[in-house]
């Protein structure tokens, strides 16, 4: 009753980590980190520090079972 053929498994990782302020231009802060950034640094009680998100994602390749149970190829 596994409809998913293939990958066996998926890895999503997890980014975790604080930005250092001032936030560097290296960093691709978004308007909110940087504005989080800035509240953090007058008052640490009223925000969390801002953290790292990914910049780019891509897509996996799947291979599943189907309703009538045909092995379909999803990109």
């Amino acid at each position: 009753s596994d409809w998913i053929v293939a990958p066996q498994g998926y890895e999503a990782y997890y980014c975790q980590g604080d930005c250092p302020f001032p936030l560097a231009d290296h960093l691709n802060g978004t308007n909110h980190a940087i504005v989080q950034t800035l509240v953090n640094s007058v008052n640490p009680a009223a925000v969390p520090k801002a953290c790292c998100v990914p910049t780019q994602l891509s897509s996996i390749s799947m291979l599943y079972m189907d309703e009538v149970n045909n092995v379909v190829l999803k990109n």
